[in-house]
């Protein structure tokens, strides 16, 4: 029994970590200072704002026409659509809150049945619940991130199509049949779309809403200040894909030398349950009072909090934007 209880305090410490996590990605995302630089930049460069075209196919939340009326009426429910979108997942938003549901009920009563307290059970029945979310961020972020790897190739393919007399659809839909997934496909969307009637600038700021990646963002900006200045748009290409490339470059360099800030992270996070569970291991009694006492319960919440907190601060250390 008191394995079980030192395995939940470490599953809801890793909970409370991945939270913490996800939520700043999440703020950074959509309310960080580059998001909103990069969100004035095209919102100045869109014809009109408020538009909308009746030309784009809205998406479902539900199949059954109650379900989806009830999702509507969840405040920001569209915001969960939109990540899935994002994240390439073949699923809707009353599926995915139904995986949540189902993951929640389960953990519940898996925790009921191995005759836990309640408030174990409780931890248990969030953590669970948040699994889904935490594979649809990670599935997201690693989305974005293939799309970046591909961007310059694809930028390259377009400016030597144009160079060789393609117009810009032609070049998009070059890159959407010979490129690979995922970024084949998004630019196969702004291709249609495109061909539907949609204006371009609208179709490239909605892949640029699909695909919140500062990399795509330079691209659709280059191209809207080219459509209205003119120029060369095949070397405008060419030096934004070198530009990427020479980020990625770097990216790749401060990875490296932020290693052994990372591996540290981890030992210092990792550290103390260890030494915590080979002593346990060697003799239960020794730190059977932290459990015990409710003075060291107190101890271990303000251990846990404090840990927390050191993980946020590495993190930060060694999270370099470029």
């Amino acid at each position: 029994m008191d394995y079980l209880y030192y395995l939940f305090a470490v599953l809801a410490f890793l909970a409370v970590v991945l939270f913490l996590e996800g939520a700043y990605l999440a703020w950074n995302a959509y309310k960080g200072p580059e998001a909103k630089r990069i969100e004035k930049r095209l919102q100045a460069m869109t014809i009109s704002n408020t538009h909308e075209s009746s030309l784009v196919k809205q998406r479902l939340l539900a199949q059954a026409p109650g379900m989806q009326r009830l999702l509507l009426q969840i405040p920001r429910i569209h915001q969960l659509d939109k990540v899935i979108l994002q994240s390439g997942l073949n699923c809707s938003v009353a599926r995915f809150i139904a995986l949540c549901l189902l993951m929640a009920a389960g953990g519940f009563v898996v925790t009921l049945l191995l005759g836990l307290s309640f408030t174990a059970a409780i931890v248990v029945t969030v953590f669970a619940t948040c699994v889904p979310l935490f594979y649809l961020l990670n599935a997201k972020q690693k989305r974005i991130h293939t799309i970046e790897q591909q961007l310059p190739s694809a930028l390259d393919l377009m400016g030597r199509a144009m160079t060789a007399g393609h117009a810009f659809p032609s070049a998009l839909q070059m890159v959407s049949s010979e490129m690979p997934e995922p970024i084949a496909s998004e630019f196969r969307i702004v291709f249609d779309e495109i061909n539907y009637g949609i204006p371009t600038p609208e179709a490239l700021m909605n892949l640029a809403e699909r695909v919140p990646s500062t990399d795509l963002s330079y691209f659709v900006i280059a191209v809207l200040i080219q459509r209205e200045t003119g120029g060369n748009l095949a070397e405008l290409l060419a030096n934004i894909s070198e530009l990427i490339r020479a980020r990625l470059k770097l990216l790749g360099t401060v990875r490296v030398l932020s290693a052994e800030g990372r591996l540290s992270a981890w030992i210092l996070t990792i550290l103390p349950f260890v030494l915590g569970a080979i002593l346990q291991l060697m003799n239960p009694k020794f730190l059977s009072i932290l459990w015990t006492d409710p003075k060291g319960v107190k101890m271990v919440v303000m251990a846990l909090i404090l840990m927390v907190l050191g993980i946020f601060a590495m993190w930060r250390i060694i999270k370099i934007r470029v």
